[in-house]
This record gives structure tokens, sequence and C-alpha cells, in this order.
């Protein structure tokens, strides 16, 4: 079965075609930082409108990349969620559209399942069962992963998702937008005991995440101790040790609460280098490994979702006519293969 995939949750029109025997043929993706960068933040109706501009020319050049016409398409594969809906609502109808033009079967994928599949798209991919931190902009999520399916939610933020504390806090430091990048680049020139901020929830049970008071802590540093390069530095050193520690301390508790020796780590903040080395490190001393999509991988992209939608459409699932989407969807209430 071959898979055409589209992504455009938010501000990234991604496209790819994924082969159940081959593997990935093509993945092409448009970024729209440069026209959301003036506005410090997606604005959500221009983000709309550029995956009108954008979708249909990606879809030709995803084809032509992998040597595909409409005739070899088995199904088609679109993100309905979660994100923002008007973006949502662009790939959902094209995507569907195209489909029922081509007399093709569809699917609607859920975007977080994409992420954390993604992993599967590498040589060493992980095997069921195993704990999944999915970490992005819009989440934080950890979930005891048991097959396609079978999720169960372990812990999640309660407030702030980690990107989304790394873009502001980096907004609130002057950097350019997106600001999560820059600040981790930042990073490595600061001093990251500098500064001492709080690791969330870490003093108490459970595996929820918050991330909204630590932001807060580093505005109160960052309104007093000015803008210097080097303040900035050790800023950003400190406030990226503390998000850190807390992924991991929460990582370690879930793997032992579980007992599961499998980590898998999807969403874009899962390129955070200095992320990966801790939790490498974890995994080492608790005799277990960790998985990662390659970085191309982390951030949206058009194969988690073609590999994503192929793993249900070649179980038999597959949508109705109706052009649906779902801006609030949680992945505990997707079907099981």
């Amino acid at each position: 079965m071959r898979v055409l995939g589209i992504e455009t949750s938010c501000d990234e029109t991604a496209i790819a075609v994924y082969d159940g025997k081959q593997g990935l043929l093509s993945h092409v993706l448009y970024s729209q930082i440069a026209l959301h960068a003036q506005y410090g933040g997606v604005v959500p109706e221009l983000a709309s409108r550029d995956h009108i501009r954008k979708t249909l020319p990606l879809i030709q050049q995803a084809l032509k990349e992998a040597n595909c016409t409409a005739d070899s398409i088995d199904a088609v594969a679109y993100t309905a969620g979660p994100g923002l809906a008007g973006a949502l609502l662009v790939g959902a109808a094209i995507g569907r559209s195209l489909a029922f033009a081509w007399g093709k079967p569809a699917l609607a994928v859920h975007h977080m399942e994409g992420h954390l599949l993604a992993p599967m798209l590498e040589a060493n991919a992980p095997a069921f069962p195993f704990i999944a931190l999915l970490v992005s902009g819009g989440h934080t999520q950890l979930v005891k992963v048991d097959g396609i399916g079978l999720y169960e939610l372990l812990g999640e933020s309660v407030d702030d998702a980690a990107g989304e504390a790394f873009d502001k806090t980096a907004k609130l430091m002057g950097l350019d937008y997106p600001g999560g990048p820059l600040l981790a680049k930042l990073a490595t020139q600061g001093d990251a005991k500098k500064y001492k901020f709080p690791r969330p929830m870490t003093d108490r049970p459970g595996l929820d995440f918050s991330f909204s008071g630590l932001k807060t802590a580093a505005a109160n540093v960052i309104a007093s101790e000015g803008n210097s390069p080097q303040v900035q530095a050790d800023i950003a050193a400190s406030f990226q040790q503390a998000v850190v520690d807390t992924l991991v301390f929460k990582c370690r508790r879930a793997l032992q609460e579980t007992g599961l020796k499998r980590l898998v780590v999807a969403g874009g903040v899962s390129a955070n280098q200095s992320l990966r080395e801790q939790l490498e490190q974890l995994l080492k001393s608790l005799k277990g490994e960790v998985y990662y999509p390659r970085k191309e991988f982390c951030t949206d992209n058009g194969a988690m979702i073609a590999y994503a939608g192929y793993q249900r459409l070649k179980a038999g699932q597959q949508q109705d006519l109706t052009i649906g989407v779902t801006p609030r969807w949680p992945m505990t209430q997707l079907p099981p293969l």
C-alpha cells in the first residue's frame, strides 16, 4: 500500500509518500516561520491561508520526487487534530477531496500519534511496549504504549507545554521567533548553574508537568538581571537545565513505576541536544534504550502522518465522506489496531 500523507496542523505544510514495502519515498516541507516572525507567534488565519496556497503544489512536488502519479497512490492520510481548526480544515478538505476524486480510501490521522510513531521510520525502530515522552510546543505528555492505539496517559502538562515555555521565555529575552531553538543555542554559551530555577512538580508524587511557574521565575530574573550577552546566555542555560532536569526526572519515574526499559521521545523539543544527552545517560543507568526520530522528523512533518495513516489503513480503517477536524482530540480515544 502506498499512502500520501498531508500535515497542516499549525505553521508547516508538509507532504510525504510512504510505501509499505519500499518505505518513505518522498517528503517535502514548507515552513511559515518567515510569515509569522514579524508577529512573534503563529497567526491562525494567516497560517490557514498559506496552507491553501502551498498544499497542492507540495503534493505535486512530493508525487514527482516519489516518481508517483495519482494512479499509484492507494490511500490518502491527513492530520485532523489536534491543532489549529482552520489549518486542519485545509489539509482535511484537500486530502478527503483528492481521495474522493481518485476513488481511494482516506483516513483522518491524530497528529500526536504521528509524532509517537515517527521513530518507527528509523532502521532501529522500538518494539512495543514502551514509554513515550511527547514533548513539543503544544504538548508535554508521558504515555504508556502497548501497541498502536493502546495508549495509557500517565501524565501531562497542567499549563504550558515545555516547548511553549521555551518559546515564551525566549520572547521575554528578546529573541526572534521561533525562540526555543535560539534559546537552546544560546544556552551552549552560558553557565547552567548560575541561576537556581525550580524543577516544577518533582517534589510530589505523580507524572504531571507544569512549566508556567518556571517561565515566571525566568521572567523575574530577566527583569532584574538585565540583558547583557553573558547574562542572557546564563539565563538560557539555567532555564534549559531546569526544563531538561524536570523531563528526565519524570521519565525516570515513569520507567521505574511501569518497569519498562524502552523510552521513545518525539515532538519538536526531542531535537534538543541537552535533553538527548541526559536521557541517554538515564537509560544507560537503567540498562534500557531510548529512541528518537531523526531531527528533521522531530518537528511537524508529512512522513509521520503518512506512516501513521498507513498502519491504520492497512488494518482496514478509513474515513467516510465527511470533512471534519478535531482541534482538541485526546489520543486515548483512538481505537486500537
